[in-house]
Order: C-alpha cells, then structure tokens, then sequence
C-alpha cells in the first residue's frame, strides 16, 4: 500500500528488522528462541504501516528532513502496534489475524496436549507486553534532540494511556445491554481515532519542533479520519472479504462487538428483526448462514447506508481541515491521499 514516492513502509521494516536482530532471546533456550521467532514473523510480515507513515508525514509536515530518526521513531510505532494487537486477538479469542494464524493461537500448537491453550495465552500476553516495550526503546534511541523527544514522548505516553482506555470501554461494552451510536464512537475516538492518527502526526510534528498550531491542525484532521478508519473496519469486519481482510468475517458479530453499524441497526430496526439481532449478535454458534441474514438486516434498516455517510462526512471534515493548516505542501498532498484511501480501503 504506497501513499507516496518515499518508501516508508520498505524502510521501517528494514530498520524494524535491523533492530528486532539486535534483541534477540537472552536464554539459550530453543523454546524460548521460538516465541521470539514467532514475534519476529509477526511484527514483519503483513501489515499496512499506517501509523508509521503518519507519523513520518507528520514530521515533514513540521519541516523535518527526510532522515533516519524519523524512521526509527516511525518504526517504534509499529512494535507497539504489534503489541497491542497480540493483546487484542487474546481477547477477542480471534483465529487469524493479517491471514495468518494469530500469535497466541501459534504458541499452543506448538505445545500439545492439557494446558495448552492457556499456555498460548499467557506466552501471547508476555510477547506482546515484549513488542510494547521495544517500542518504548526504540524510539527513545531514535536520535532526535532531547528536548524535542521529550515532547514527542509525552505524545506517546498520552497515546497509550488512550488506546488502553479505549480498549478497556470496548470491553465493558460487551457486559452492558447495548452500547448506543454515541457509546460506540466514544469507544472509536479513543481506541482507534486518536490512536490511528492523531498521535502519530503528533509524534512526528513533536519530533520536529512543530508548533502548537501545527499540532491542533494535526488533530482537527487526524480525529475525523481516525474515526472513518475504524468506522471502514467495523464494515468490513462483518460485511468484508476473509481473502482481502485476512480476518474472518464472523469474528466481530460473534463475539457480539457493540460498533456503530450494530447501534445503528438496533435503533431502527421492527421487533422481530431486533430479536433476530439480539439471538445471534455475540452468539459463538453464529453459522454464514445466519450471519447473512444478520447482514441483511444491518442493509434493511439503512444502517450500513448510515455508516457510509458517516466515513463520507468525516473524510470530508478531515481534508477541509487540512487544507486549512499552515504545513509543508507535500506532506498535505500525502496526507490527503492517505485521508481517501484509509476510508475507502477494502482490507
């Protein structure tokens, strides 16, 4: 996926790879030697380096060089993306993830027999915890000036302090009776908008000296464009391909996630489709079959079209913003094509 001319996403994986060769297991133990193998494999392969661009967009936006502590600090990102979605699959008990099996599903196979499940969970939980605090290396050994790294990791510390909030209302969400349309976008704005994209701009305009106006134009665009982003995911978690997405598409309606779209649905749909929803959204036994029904009545009841409406008016609060904020002329050119494809991706 290349938004622009400079390479990004090939170079933060080369410099993730130099880096993650550098932290290899300190236990001589074949095992051990493993998991962190497996960590390595996940952290490389697959993925679409979204906050690593954005964060090296936000950079030049500020006036940075293009330069290799940008890259680094662009890299540090996507350990502790790694981190958190290793986490995240623990917790939604998902299969895949990028098409291929997820991290703690990979550790219990390979440990047959009693235990090995919990085994799996508990070696992903301590792997991901290890990505999250790589990535706390790896940008403090960036190499930018102190002062400006100081201030780019108050960013980053506000960041996870977020996203793990987020999570965490994601996850009460699931004991409540029902998350509204504005529940679920205050669950969006702080586990997926300001994490996505706010932050990451702001890291990388911190990194660079931005100014404070800089970095509110960063956010008047990055918290719209975050927002169409998760609002694209929530469509194709239910409604999108498992070959282009590498994610089932049963995942998110059987664990009964209380997104947007099912918000919107539940306001409006009859009785008897609501009682179809609410026997089959979050149930483990969900069939294709019926989840197609499920999807017919998200359709029926004008929910999806909402949804659609919704990315349509963010994306187009996010790029009048930008078009208003005082940056450099080829990082906005970047960051409005971004702002087009992040919202009308298919996977």
């Amino acid at each position: 996926m290349s938004f622009t001319q400079h390479d990004v996403g090939s170079r933060v994986d080369r410099r993730l790879a130099g880096f993650l060769e550098t932290w290899r297991a300190p236990v001589d133990d074949p095992d051990v030697e493993a998991a962190y193998r497996l960590l390595t494999d996940f952290i490389l392969r697959g993925g679409k380096r979204v906050r690593p661009r954005l964060c090296y967009w936000g950079w030049r936006g500020a006036g940075g060089d293009d330069s290799e502590e940008i890259i680094t600090a662009a890299a540090a990102l996507e350990l502790c993306h790694a981190g958190l979605l290793i986490h995240d699959d623990i917790m939604d008990g998902s299969e895949l993830r990028r098409g291929r099996v997820t991290v703690h599903r990979s550790l219990a196979g390979l440990h047959h027999g009693p235990g090995a499940e919990m085994f799996g969970q508990a070696g992903g939980i301590l792997l991901g915890t290890l990505s999250l605090a790589w990535s706390d290396t790896m940008l403090s050994s960036c190499g930018v000036e102190p002062h400006r790294l100081r201030a780019a990791h108050h960013v980053f510390d506000a960041m996870r302090t977020e996203v793990i909030s987020g999570q965490y209302l994601d996850v009460l969400a699931q004991l409540r009776a029902g998350a509204s349309v504005a529940e679920a976008l205050t669950v969006i704005r702080f586990k997926t908008a300001k994490y996505t994209v706010e932050r990451p701009l702001q890291i990388g305009g911190a990194l660079a000296g931005a100014s404070m106006e800089l970095l509110e134009s960063y956010s008047r665009f990055g918290l719209p464009l975050g927002e169409a982003f998760q609002l694209r995911d929530d469509v194709l978690g239910t409604f999108g391909s498992e070959s282009e997405t590498g994610k089932s598409a049963l995942d998110d309606l059987r664990e009964g996630k209380h997104t947007v779209l099912f918000a919107h649905a539940v306001r409006k749909a009859s009785p008897a489709q609501l009682r179809h929803l609410r026997r089959w959204h979050g149930n483990p036994e969900l069939t294709e079959e019926r989840a197609e029904e499920v999807r017919e009545i998200l359709r029926d009841t004008g929910a999806l079209a909402e949804v659609e409406q919704m990315i349509e008016e963010r994306v187009h609060e996010a790029v009048t913003a930008l078009s208003a904020a005082r940056m450099e002329p080829e990082a906005a050119k970047a960051l409005t094509l971004m702002a087009d494809r992040l919202a009308h991706r298919t996977k």
